[in-house]
């Protein structure tokens, strides 16, 4: 990650919430399940999906079916756009305009670069169930050949990369501190219910 932002991973509004640390970019990638993935279709209009992500090291790693349209898309165009953000709260102002959230975010612009060799793809969608369910993959069928193959698997270096955040309370207008009206925040986490067992 470089110490001086490229002009397009520099954050221009409240630039004082702008977070370039890779402990912070890591930790908001690591932590979020769901990312936004930005690139161009062939006319030039804009295409933006969601998908699950994961990290190894300096690089972030999408994967989907080799079909999958928006990942062919974007090794095609060479260029892509991923946002990644934890939502950590409602912040509940006194008037209607200071209304906010408390979350943290990732900006990541770069080349895609895919995955093709079958040793690494297999060790890269590996380190994928290890995030989503930990100690599983030891447990499980590993991919066959043919699954390998029909998946596809983009890197992107965490080069050109912009963190924000936002903490705390609301920030009323002076003139509104007295109004009748509850302000604060309400935390918001995710959580996982219990589990639902597939029975053969």
């Amino acid at each position: 990650m470089a110490e001086t932002p490229s002009p397009r991973a520099k954050l221009r509004r409240a630039p004082k919430r702008a977070r370039y640390e890779p402990d912070f970019i890591y930790a908001v990638i690591d932590e979020a399940l769901i990312c936004q993935v930005a690139t161009t279709l062939p006319d030039g209009s804009p295409i933006v999906l969601p998908t699950a992500h994961w990290r190894i090291g300096n690089r972030i790693y999408l994967h989907g079916h080799g079909k999958n349209g928006l990942l062919r898309r974007a090794a095609e165009a060479g260029q892509i756009c991923i946002s990644v953000m934890v939502l950590d709260g409602l912040v509940l102002a006194r008037s209607a305009f200071h209304h906010s959230m408390n979350y943290r975010s990732v900006v990541i612009h770069g080349r895609p670069e895919s995955v093709a060799e079958p040793t690494e793809k297999a060790r890269v969608l590996r380190a994928f169930m290890e995030k989503i369910t930990p100690e599983r993959v030891a447990g499980v069928r590993p991919a066959n050949a043919q699954e390998l193959k029909a998946t596809t698997v983009l890197s992107v270096p965490l080069t050109e990369v912009c963190g924000k955040a936002r903490t705390g309370p609301p920030v009323d207008d002076a003139q509104d501190m007295a109004l009748p009206v509850w302000a604060g925040v309400v935390p918001l986490r995710q959580i996982a219910a219990d589990p639902i067992e597939d029975r053969p």
